[in-house]
């Protein structure tokens, strides 16, 4: 497919490959690696970052939700999919078709779960999340629920067979002695189901670690690993991360539409909050708030043109916005960057200006943007998910 040369990301394949390597270097031999593709990969797209994953041999991908899953079967992967979320308990038949591995909520959840297995007459693979902590999802180890003898419930259900038990920290990027603690209270309960479970000769998969603490708690690595953010050059808390050179994997770019003079007095913009203090030269391009660009930005962004970065001027509008390039050679067709690693328009940098998280940035990256795939510094894809 042709490139359209109107918003675009860049994804640096081997920059995420570059990451994978590195993270499963802090890895024991034995410590399988679950690769977070959820959401898109982040905006990133799920199946070349899985195709890539896979071939750099990652053992595992986690997913929001069972199209997420299914998607993912449907672009040639073959390793082991967990799905992080929950699944109808009327999509059984997909989990068992699609080999795909189902978080057990609860024991409510998984009961029903099994007996519509067991209808369909099959069996369905499972990992059991407890919840330590983090009050989302999962079996509640501080509740005034018998924790024990519901997990033993699950166990005996013949239509299930559970494989893994994982929980999720709430604040393990978080540096202060408060966030530390929290983390290490939520693991030590979660040790503390784990090793009753292996007293009483169940078998689990123990996994715990996501990004932040696969970087900050080697300790917790245990069986599995979940790197998410990471994977894709990017720090968990929005800080450089030192001596670990992660590289980033997407770039977001657009190009100038139109160049014009505006005179002092002139106004941008919807609302007209901005004023030309002076003779000013406009640069519209086409990218709003519709592509991902966050309106939150207007007035305070910042873009990169011909070696000059340049102010966001006026309010982003849903599929345009302008530029002030006073001073700047610029012309239509000349292409602009919207942010890019290790420059002062980073994805973290514009979140912190947003007040938001890389996270948001990078999973709002919408479907209309094309996604222009590198490998060894050339194009090797074009992804337009509007054809």
């Amino acid at each position: 497919m042709r490139q359209l040369k109107r918003t675009w990301a860049e994804i640096n394949l081997d920059n995420l490959e570059h990451n994978y390597r590195l993270i499963r270097g802090l890895l024991a031999p034995t410590t399988k690696f679950m690769a977070i593709v959820k959401a898109d990969a982040y905006g990133h797209g799920a199946a070349p970052v899985a195709q890539t994953l896979e071939r750099c041999g990652a053992d595992w991908f986690g997913v929001s939700n069972i199209n997420e899953a299914i998607a993912l079967r449907k672009a040639g992967i073959t390793r082991n999919i967990l799905i992080l979320g929950h699944t109808p308990v009327e999509n059984v038949r997909q989990l068992f078709e699609f080999n795909i591995t189902q978080t057990l909520l609860d024991c409510e959840y998984g009961e029903r779960l099994a007996q519509a297995a067991a209808k369909a007459g099959i069996t369905v693979e499972a990992h059991i999340k407890l919840d330590t902590g983090m009050n989302r999802i999962g079996f509640r180890v501080c509740g005034e629920n018998d924790l024990m003898t519901e997990i033993s419930r699950l166990y005996y259900l013949p239509s299930l067979r559970i494989t893994g038990i994982f929980t999720h920290f709430a604040a393990a990027d978080e540096l202060s002695e408060e966030g530390r603690e929290y983390t290490r209270a939520q693991h030590r309960r979660f040790m503390t189901v784990c090793n009753e479970l292996r007293d009483n000769a169940y078998s689990l998969m123990a996994h715990c670690c996501n990004s932040a603490a696969t970087l900050l708690y080697p300790e917790y690595h245990h069986d599995m690993v979940r790197p998410g953010i990471i994977l894709y050059g990017q720090s968990p808390n929005g800080r450089p991360i030192r001596n670990f050179p992660l590289r980033p994997v997407m770039t977001l770019k657009t190009v100038v539409s139109m160049v014009k003079e505006i005179r002092e007095g002139d106004k941008v913009s919807y609302g007209c909050t901005f004023e030309a203090k002076k003779r000013t030269r406009v640069a519209t391009v086409p990218i709003g708030y519709a592509d991902g660009y966050p309106r939150a930005l207007s007035g305070r962004g910042q873009a990169y043109v011909n070696g000059k970065v340049v102010p966001v001027i006026g309010r982003v509008c849903m599929d345009q916005m302008m530029l002030d390039v006073t001073g700047v050679e610029v012309h239509e067709g000349d292409v602009v960057t919207l942010f890019e690693g290790g420059s002062p328009i980073s994805v973290d940098a514009l979140a912190a200006t947003a007040r938001t998280i890389n996270y948001e940035l990078l999973c709002g990256i919408s479907r209309r943007v094309q996604r222009v795939y590198i490998r060894h510094g050339a194009v090797s894809e074009v992804v337009d998910y509007t054809m």
